[in-house]
């Protein structure tokens, strides 16, 4: 016991100092994440639902009363910011919108008997969501209008409320700080394994296997070094996400613990499947890019699946990053408990893939040695 807790120990160190000296596996592992998330927060944090406004043109070509009711509608609005502040012909209000000078054109109607209410909006933004934003608060107005028009009192409504563990502010910021330690364990994991090949291609690990050092207890250090990396990556881009971009996170640290240590578990036995058949380490990245890469924009980290286009969706539902990255939202943002059943079935999802990739890896490398000891 005491003879493998030192082997253990030698080799923790040996592999910690050759981490430190490898000046790439700090740059992808914990700077690389780190400027992709500034850069990204730069971009997008501070926008919300809240601060959505449209700038459109107004068109009242003839004054009447269906067109006075309409504008008094418009003009109680606060989301739509009128260009110029009064309204304007048709024709120069099509020429904002063609030069994108607008978001859109609003055409009231001309006389009493004319009943529709005109939407332009530039061809190149018509499924934007600023257009359907215009568009679905347009429809709402029509529908008021309609009901006072008719002095109709509505006898239904809709009220919409949200709730949560955490709290009620969140917003894109906690969302990419989440899909972004996600992404950092996940490429320490897929891109960590690379040693592996150039130890193989110098024949180390058969030198290895000829001492008595146990081979186990050299993988299980090597886990241990990736999974001290992995929490440095949390802990340093949690920092940065609330210190610096006002994040919020409220933690189940229980549940974050599992989701973490099977997540980072997975994502290793994923690079150690890649390191099996990678004749050199430039194939090796070569195949773990292409992984990262698909990975990176289809399993919701920068925007969430939802919005994503309806024939892609079933691709990011059987990726492992879709479920490591819905598991860390759960016990970073949303406190989910351990005896969730979402978070257990991705939990399993993930090892499912770590389990595969690793008994395959294994296989792998067991055929290898066989041939190349015939």
């Amino acid at each position: 016991m005491k003879n493998n807790l030192n082997q253990f120990k030698q080799m923790f160190l040996a592999q910690l100092k050759l981490t430190m000296r490898e000046k790439q596996a700090w740059f992808w592992g914990i700077f690389f994440p780190v400027i992709l998330m500034v850069i990204f927060m730069v971009i997008f944090s501070g926008s919300s639902n809240e601060d959505f406004s449209a700038e459109i043109a107004l068109v009242n070509e003839g004054s009447n009363q269906t067109s006075e009711i309409l504008l008094a509608q418009i003009n109680q609005n606060a989301l739509l910011d009128i260009k110029s502040g009064e309204a304007v012909n048709r024709e120069q209000a099509e020429k904002w919108v063609k030069d994108q000078e607008v978001d859109a054109a609003i055409i009231l109607p001309r006389s009493v008997e004319k009943t529709s209410l005109l939407l332009i909006v530039n061809k190149e933004n018509e499924q934007g969501v600023t257009t359907q934003a215009i568009s679905g608060m347009l429809d709402k107005l029509v529908q008021q209008v309609n009901l006072s028009v008719t002095n109709t009192v509505p006898m239904y409504q809709l009220e919409f409320k949200t709730i949560s563990s955490g709290s009620s502010e969140l917003n894109y910021t906690d969302f990419l700080l989440t899909g972004m330690i996600a992404l950092a364990i996940a490429q320490g994991g897929l891109f960590g394994m690379v040693d592996l090949v150039e130890m193989r291609r110098k024949g180390l690990i058969k030198r290895l296997r000829m001492t008595p050092a146990k081979m186990s207890i050299f993988g299980i250090s090597d886990m241990t070094m990736r999974l001290l990396f992995s929490i440095i990556q949390i802990v340093l881009l949690s920092l940065i996400g609330v210190f610096v971009f006002g994040a919020n996170l409220y933690i189940n640290f229980l549940s974050l613990g599992i989701v973490f240590l099977f997540g980072a578990l997975s994502f290793n036995a994923l690079g150690y499947l890649i390191s099996s058949f990678s004749k050199t380490s430039e194939a090796y990245m070569g195949v773990a890019n292409i992984g990262s890469f698909i990975m990176m924009f289809l399993s919701g980290v920068f925007i969430p699946i939802e919005t994503m286009p309806s024939w892609i969706q079933p691709l990011s539902n059987v990726l492992p990053l879709t479920y490591f990255v819905d598991g860390l939202r759960d016990t970073m943002i949303y406190e989910a408990s351990i005896f969730s059943r979402s978070l257990w079935f991705g939990i399993l999802i993930v090892l499912l893939w770590g389990s595969v990739s690793y008994l395959l890896g294994s296989w792998l490398y067991k055929r290898k040695s066989i041939v190349a000891n015939r």
